[in-house]
């Protein structure tokens, strides 16, 4: 039963459609008929004119999509979109603009910059107007040579290097059976990562921390680096007070 009612109900829906719709209809169907009667082998190797072929009849008949039968939708929409990539690429590319400076500037410019390494692009713009040689500024620094620069330790190579002389400080709090808080003063050295002193308050202070650090190294034994954070207990009387001796780094 279904083998004659769906031919007829294709057939009355032709009858609706306009006579432009059949054709192009036509033409898709007719096409596939050839692209399967004249391949090579088991797979399909569609050609660039066969592709072209579909995305401008795509284009101009997106029902196409319902006719396809040797190779999925999804894959004319994908060669439409990379057509109108490759479109808009050659679109965009440049036709015209600002000429481009002789070779023979360009390897002038290099040369000066590579053999001059302290010199920047307003120096060697202002070398070439003396010599006759008009172009602009920013041309300059386009073809300047790029020096590296050196290398800056990072981090743990920081801390490799003066681990000898450098500690760290730090609060941490303690309750007690009573349920009151005490804080907890801490100087840890880098060395031997041992505790270097220690003391507890319950009301801590910038100059009570700055006395703490003064017992912990008395007379010239304070070292070079001092590693701490941005805590608002180590305020302008902590930062004063210590500063002539030792050099912070923040965490």
């Amino acid at each position: 039963m279904k083998t004659i009612l769906f031919p007829l109900l294709i057939t009355l829906v032709d009858l609706l459609r306009s006579r432009a719709a059949l054709q192009l209809e036509m033409l898709a169907l007719r096409q596939q008929l050839a692209m399967v009667t004249h391949r090579d082998s088991k797979r399909f190797c569609f050609q660039t004119s066969e592709r072209v072929f579909w995305i401008w009849l795509y284009r101009l008949w997106p029902d196409c999509l319902q006719t396809l039968a040797i190779f999925k939708p999804d894959t004319l929409v994908r060669w439409h979109r990379k057509g109108f990539r490759l479109y808009w690429t050659w679109k965009s590319c440049r036709r015209g603009g600002r000429p481009s400076i002789d070779p023979d500037v360009r390897l002038l410019i290099r040369t000066m910059s590579r053999n001059n390494i302290g010199w920047g692009a307003p120096r060697i713009h202002g070398e070439l107007q003396m010599l006759g040689i008009q172009v602009s500024e920013s041309t300059v620094a386009k073809y300047m040579t790029r020096h590296r620069e050196p290398p800056s330790q990072g981090w743990r190579t920081f801390l490799e290097n003066h681990a000898t002389e450098l500690v760290s400080i730090d609060f941490f709090t303690v309750p007690t059976a009573t349920f009151r808080i005490l804080y907890v003063f801490i100087v840890l050295s880098h060395e031997r990562r041992e505790i270097i002193h220690f003391n507890a308050t319950a009301h801590p202070t910038a100059g009570w921390t700055a006395q703490q650090l003064n017992e912990a190294f008395p007379f010239d034994t304070a070292p070079r680096y001092l590693l701490r954070d941005r805590d608002r207990i180590y305020g302008e009387q902590f930062v004063s007070f210590r500063q002539a001796c030792l050099t912070f780094i923040f965490f």
